[in-house]
């Protein structure tokens, strides 16, 4: 992306900075200068658009480290790096928060002056296959304070790991806004027996012809470049083009090593475990519960049945129940490969739900299973691009805010929606967009249909190395998510917290949890669709 195909554009206001949680604008000391990624030079946003876009901007703003080029051995070593338990020797109880301290230090053992690394932490019991993630406050000088809210008696270890240091989260910031074509995209044009293929993204540097898929109404960008002799509605698939190599320069490379730097664990410098005995009978206030939906941490595992602090959680254990629960409905899963691993799951837990073979690609979809028994109707269907999906057929390459324009509603409709992977080589504007798209989509169908059950699936975290994080970084994805998060609250959507119940379990992260997890995903779906009389 040469710079001339980027107009300069200051954005102030915008850049905010929390130190000891005070927030001021430095939009009247500096200016800084964005540049805008090409798909938003068109972007025309109303002001209150344009206000909560800064607002959640502002609100994912990440902190920097001094300017200037820092040296490797200068940057964050997690085996340097110790924490430590605050009061480890006091009896805790049940309810009660768990306060740990984290110290960062550098390659040569001296202690950081600035933060800004990016942490993950969980509280467990690996005997009761018990776990937690806890809350992580950045003190801005090299500190960290974890809290964990302790659910359950017993003995209860503390794990911390650096996913990255901070040296490196600058270099994947500048990844995101410089080079959103690291991941390409491609489409095949075909007339008769000749066919071509052009490569595609949101955005494509000036120069040569291009066909523009922008979708006439979401707005949503889209190109391919225009094929020499056919024509743009020749189109006849998307497919994911590549990654980009040799994004980083050597220096930049050293801050991305598997056993040195990417989610390492950081150890206790004295004992990393208490023990917490049961709440007295007298407490009769649930500590496992919490009305606030944005409660830190949403659950808890407990012999590997996660619990939600914001809703009761059933588990669907037979396959009886799921019938039971889902007779007569109709389940809409929109999204990318871990929303598929929902379809997945029901169609092979649920003898009577049988898969009917719609031709499509496997893996890519759209797939639908019947239960004509119990009537009920299981679809997936993917979101639309960027999806690094291969191959994807055009006229399957819908957008989530058009389909949910297409589904009546009603109290036998239910709709889940997940998106985030595919956007974390992205601008954050990019991601935006599309959850405005969506929200209006999803608003208005529950003013005409209010009884319809929507459930969004939070993104989770993932197994990193070298390349991944370049392209698919955990950091990413929680930017991300937090967004998602702040512009879905207050609608009246349901959350499954597929993060922190791929934080707080035992099982090594993986991009598509594991089964047991996923099976806990679904309880928590379900039991949104069934609740519990009470």
């Amino acid at each position: 992306f040469s710079p001339q195909h980027l107009d300069d554009d200051t954005v102030s206001g915008s850049n905010w900075i929390t130190e000891n949680n005070v927030q001021h604008s430095l939009s009247q000391t500096t200016k800084t200068t964005r540049k805008p990624y090409c798909g938003y030079v068109q972007q025309t946003l109303s002001k209150r658009e344009q206000a909560e876009q800064e607002s959640l901007l502002a609100a994912i703003q990440w902190p920097k480290p001094p300017d200037g080029k820092i040296a490797f051995a200068q940057s964050t070593d997690p085996t340097h790096s110790d924490f430590v338990i605050v009061k480890p020797s006091r009896f805790f109880k049940v309810g009660e928060q768990l306060e740990v301290l984290v110290r960062m230090k550098d390659f040569q053992g001296r202690p950081k002056q600035y933060g800004g690394d990016y942490l993950q932490a969980r509280i467990h019991s690996p005997v009761l296959k018990a776990g937690a993630a806890g809350r992580i406050v950045d003190c801005h000088n090299g500190l960290y304070k974890v809290f964990f809210t302790l659910l359950w008696p017993g003995e209860v270890k503390v794990s911390v790991s650096l996913v990255h240091p901070s040296e490196a989260i600058q270099v994947l910031l500048r990844l995101r806004e410089e080079r959103p074509d690291r991941v390409y995209f491609k489409s095949s044009f075909k007339s008769g027996r000749y066919s071509e293929t052009t490569e595609c993204n949101v955005c494509l540097p000036g120069g040569l012809p291009v066909c523009n898929f922008t979708d006439l109404y979401t707005g949503e960008p889209w190109f391919c470049y225009k094929p020499r002799k056919l024509s743009c509605a020749s189109r006849i698939s998307h497919a994911k083009g590549g990654y980009l190599k040799g994004l980083l320069t050597h220096e930049e490379s050293l801050f991305f090593q598997s056993d040195v730097n990417i989610k390492r664990p950081i150890l206790s410098s004295g004992p990393d475990s208490v023990i917490v005995k049961p709440k007295a009978f007298t407490d009769s206030s649930s500590v496992d519960r919490a009305e606030d939906p944005t409660a830190s941490p949403s659950g808890y595992y407990y012999e590997d049945q996660w619990r939600s602090r914001t809703h009761w959680i059933h588990n669907f254990n037979k396959s009886d129940d799921i019938t039971e629960c889902l007779q007569g409905k109709v389940i809409h899963l929109f999204g990318d490969s871990t929303i598929r691993q929902w379809f997945e799951y029901l169609t092979a837990f649920v003898p009577d739900l049988v898969e009917f073979n719609l031709g499509s690609p496997k893996n890519v979809g759209p797939f639908m299973s019947v239960d004509l028994k119990h009537n009920i109707l299981l679809k997936f269907r993917c979101h639309g691009p960027p999806i690094r999906f291969s191959t994807v057929f055009s006229s399957e390459l819908r957008y989530i805010a058009n389909e949910l324009n297409g589904i009546v509603g009603g109290r036998n409709t239910v709709i889940a929606i997940t998106i985030w992977s595919h956007f974390s080589t992205f601008p954050v504007e990019v991601y935006i967009r599309r959850l405005r798209n969506i929200r209006r989509a999803v608003i208005q169908l529950l003013d005409r249909s209010p009884k319809t059950l929507i459930v969004i699936r939070t993104a989770n975290v993932q197994e990193l190395g070298p390349e991944v994080s370049l392209f698919n970084s955990d950091w990413y994805s929680f930017q991300l998510d937090s967004v998602m998060r702040k512009m879905f609250s207050g609608i009246a959507v349901h959350f499954v917290d597929a993060w922190e119940m791929s934080v707080a379990h035992y099982l090594p992260h993986n991009l598509h949890p594991n089964e047991i997890i996923v099976k806990n995903q679904i309880d928590a779906f379900l039991s949104y669709v069934c609740p519990l009389q009470t």
